[in-house]
C-alpha cells in the first residue's frame, strides 16, 4: 500500500493521533493541520476541501470588504459542516466590522496576521464566541499576545511563502515551543511531509500549518498555469524579494522568481535614480516601488499571468509533485507521518 492510498491503519497513526491530541482538540477537527490563508487561493472550495478532509481549512479575508467576507463565509459553510476559520489582516480599516461579520456567521475561530491585532479587535471576537489565534514571530511577542487573550499561535518562520520574517522554523521552533505552554502553538513555514509533521509534533507543536502543499489540490482554483508553475519549481526558485536601498524599504516576499520579479529590480533601479537625480521626492518613490506589485498575485493566481504576477511560494514547492484531492494530500501527509513514527519505534526496539 503506499502512501496515497492509506487507509490510514498504520500503527503509528494512534501515536500521531496523541501527538496531535490537543491541537486537534482545539481545532474541533480530526488533524491538527491548518490550512495557510494565501489571498485568491483560500477560498470556499479549497477552505471546504480542506476541513472535509480532517483539516482546518481556513479562509484568506485580505483585502476582501464585510459584505464580500458575508459571502465567502456563506460559500463555505454550503459546502462544508466542518469547523474552518477565517484570516483577517490586522491592518484592514474595518478590521472591526470584519470581526461583526465572523461572530454573525458563528465562525469558530478568527486568525489574526499581519501585525500585532488591536487588543479590542481580540476582546470582541472572545466576548463573541470565536476562539482567536495570532502569529508569534519571537518568543517576547509569543508571551504578550497569549497575556492579551490570544488561545493559540502560530510560529511562521521565514521558509514559508509569501510575507515573511527573517528567522526560519528551524530557529523559532526551538526559541518558542519550550517556553510557550499555556496556550496551542502551530508551526508554519516550509513543511511539505509528514516526516517534518511528525518532528515539530515532538519538539512540543500542537499541530501544524500548511499553504504551499495544498496550492495544486485539485479543488483549489488556482490557474492551471499557476499550479504548473509550482509543479515545475524547486526549492531554491522561491526566493524573497531583493532591496536594492536601505532607505526603499521593500516588505520581504517569498515567490518563484519570474520576469516581474526581474523587472521588480530594474523598476527599483529607476526609481532610485530618478529620487537621487531629485526628480521625485521620497515619499512619492517610496509610493511608486510599493505600487509595483499592486494586483500582481490576482493575475497570476486567477488570470495566469505567471510571468508579470506574482508566485508566492514557500520553498517546500519542490515537494509539489502533482496536482491531487486534498483529502489525498493529507492521507499522505498522515501516512508519512505514522511511518516514519513506526520507523523510529523499530529502530529503538532493536537497538
Amino acid at each position: 500500500m503506499n502512501e496515497m492510498s492509506s487507509d490510514m491503519s498504520s500503527p503509528g497513526m494512534p501515536g500521531i493521533d496523541r501527538l496531535m491530541a490537543r491541537g486537534a482538540a482545539f481545532l474541533g477537527t480530526r488533524y491538527a493541520v491548518m490550512g495557510g490563508a494565501m489571498s485568491w487561493v483560500s477560498e470556499r472550495n479549497l477552505v471546504a476541501a480542506l476541513s472535509n478532509a480532517g483539516a482546518f481549512g481556513v479562509i484568506a479575508c485580505g483585502a476582501m470588504e464585510p459584505d464580500r467576507l458575508a459571502q465567502e463565509i456563506a460559500g463555505t459553510q454550503a459546502l462544508t459542516q466542518k469547523p474552518f476559520g477565517v484570516n483577517l489582516i490586522t491592518m484592514h480599516p474595518r478590521l472591526d466590522q470584519l470581526v461583526d461579520v465572523c461572530l454573525e456567521a458563528k465562525v469558530g475561530h478568527i486568525v489574526f496576521a499581519g501585525g500585532i491585532p488591536p487588543g479590542g479587535a481580540i476582546k470582541k471576537a472572545k466576548e463573541g464566541g470565536a476562539k482567536v489565534v495570532c502569529f508569534a514571530p519571537a518568543l517576547a511577542l509569543a508571551k504578550k499576545l497569549v497575556r492579551s487573550g490570544a488561545d493559540a499561535l502560530v510560529i511562521e518562520g521565514s521558509e514559508a511563502g509569501g510575507h515573511i520574517g527573517p528567522v526560519s522554523l528551524t530557529v523559532l521552533a526551538q526559541e518558542i515551543l519550550p517556553h510557550v505552554r499555556d496556550v496551542p502553538v502551530f508551526v508554519a513555514g516550509g513543511i511539505g511531509r509528514g516526516e517534518a509533521i511528525l518532528s515539530y509534533l515532538e519538539m512540543g507543536a500542537a499541530g501544524v500549518q500548511l499553504g504551499t502543499r495544498f496550492v495544486c489540490a485539485t479543488e483549489s482554483i488556482a490557474h492551471p498555469k499557476f499550479k504548473q508553475a509550482f509543479l515545475r519549481g524547486n526549492a531554491r526558485d522561491a526566493m524573497p524579494t531583493v532591496q536594492l536601498d536601505e532607505r526603499f524599504p521593500v516588505i520581504p516576499v517569498r515567490a518563484l522568481q519570474n520576469e516581474g520579479t526581474k523587472r521588480f529590480v530594474e523598476h527599483q533601479a529607476k526609481v532610485l535614480a530618478r529620487f537621487l537625480a531629485g526628480e521625485v521626492a521620497k515619499d512619492a518613490a517610496q509610493l511608486e516601488i510599493e505600487h509595483f506589485w499592486a494586483g500582481a498575485l490576482r493575475r497570476a493566481v486567477i488570470d495566469g499571468d505567471v510571468e508579470q504576477g506574482s508566485l508566492m511560494a514557500g520553498q517546500s514547492v519542490g515537494m509539489v509533485g502533482k496536482e491531487q484531492p486534498a483529502a489525498e494530500i493529507m492521507a499522505e501527509l498522515m501516512a508519512q507521518a505514522a511511518a516514519a513514527l513506526d520507523a523510529r519505534r523499530a529502530q529503538m526496539n532493536n537497538s
